[in-house]
């Protein structure tokens, strides 16, 4: 399957003389090493990954990780210093101005954290202002905006004014408008950081709602790991401008690549990320055929009831093979450690 978004040795270098680092001995410098030696700084520095369509691939990371940057380097908002991007087919790093505008009004949208709402325009006009610049006609983009607010639960708000409206509410206008022109790729910049925490999760909820009835590709930028692990259906850890590890939720918490992933994902209850294909093992003759048959991709938390309730281990059966057993012991070596830490 042709990914969706590809990134190839990406670098984004701010300083003198920037373009003049990658392929010497100071692009292996630290971040720290760099800044001294060359008043350079190195925002990103050499990322690669590929988007499969309708993923949704988290990029997360502490204040000053290179995250945002990352972002906005792929629609060229910050030039890349070097390296590649390509989304939906079209090769960014090289694109004129006239094929970038087409691939920022048809193909990619963006959220940001701060919502950017036109406070003179209600609603309906927000929400179609992206539909307006294409050259669409007035009624013909008011009945596609009313559509998208219909999507986003916003029916009854159309004529209301931003300045009327609560923050969560204000950040559905600015998801409706990037649903607006249909774009194939969502990238949205920490959208919900400013968020109260209840509305915040209202938010994640409204994506994960909008992601299973739309598809769409999502890159997902956030610092909240318990946003990164709830959203995502791969996650990319940046630290001082590199990715550290890319993997599925289960694979950061159950094999951190480093000492600074494991200290990250320390305190994450395990139960609810690991799944099963991490505590079971190889079937054995000797076992029952008995028992609860669950997927190896089950959450062990979702397991658990039905595998403490049963006399027989759980058969973990993949397209109708048997590819491992969970017993009793593996799953309470999960659960109950996380309820009495020691």
């Amino acid at each position: 399957m042709t990914a969706a978004l590809t990134v190839g040795s990406l670098w984004k270098v701010f300083g003198p003389r920037a373009d003049k680092i990658m392929g010497t001995p100071q692009a292996d410098l630290s971040r720290a090493e760099l800044k001294q030696t060359t008043g350079c700084v190195a925002a990103v520095r050499d990322v690669s990954f590929e988007v499969a369509p309708g993923e949704v691939f988290v990029v997360m990371g502490l204040s000053g990780s290179g995250k945002s940057t990352l972002v906005r380097c792929l629609t060229r908002l910050v030039e890349p210093t070097a390296g590649t991007v390509e989304i939906d087919g079209v090769d960014v790093t090289n694109a004129s101005p006239a094929q970038l505008r087409d691939l920022r009004r048809h193909r990619v949208s963006m959220v940001f954290q701060h919502f950017g709402l036109l406070p003179h325009r209600p609603v309906i006009d927000n929400v179609a202002y992206g539909l307006e610049v294409r050259g669409m006609g007035k009624a013909e983009r008011r009945a596609k905006a009313g559509e998208i607010v219909d999507l986003v639960g916003l029916t009854g708000y159309e004529l209301s004014y931003p300045d009327q409206l609560s923050g969560g509410m204000q950040q559905r206008v600015g998801l409706a408008r990037a649903l607006a022109g249909d774009p194939r790729i969502l990238l949205l910049d920490e959208p919900f950081s400013a968020l109260d925490p209840l509305i915040r999760r209202d938010m994640q909820d409204e994506v994960i709602r909008l992601h299973r009835e739309l598809g769409k590709t999502m890159l997902f930028v956030t610092h909240d790991l318990q946003e990164a692990l709830r959203l995502g259906d791969r996650i990319a850890i940046m630290r001082d401008g590199e990715v550290v590890q890319v993997g599925a939720p289960d694979e950061v918490v159950g094999a951190p690549a480093d000492d600074y992933v494991r200290d990250f994902v320390a305190e994450v209850p395990r139960s609810h990320v690991l799944t099963l294909r991490w505590v079971m093992r190889a079937p054995r003759a000797t076992d029952s055929t008995e028992g609860p048959v669950m997927g190896s991709d089950t959450i062990v938390r979702r397991a658990a009831q039905a595998a403490l309730a049963s006399r027989h281990p759980v058969q973990v059966v993949d397209d109708g093979v048997l590819v491992g057993i969970v017993d009793t012991d593996a799953i309470l070596r999960v659960v109950v450690a996380e309820e009495d830490p020691p």
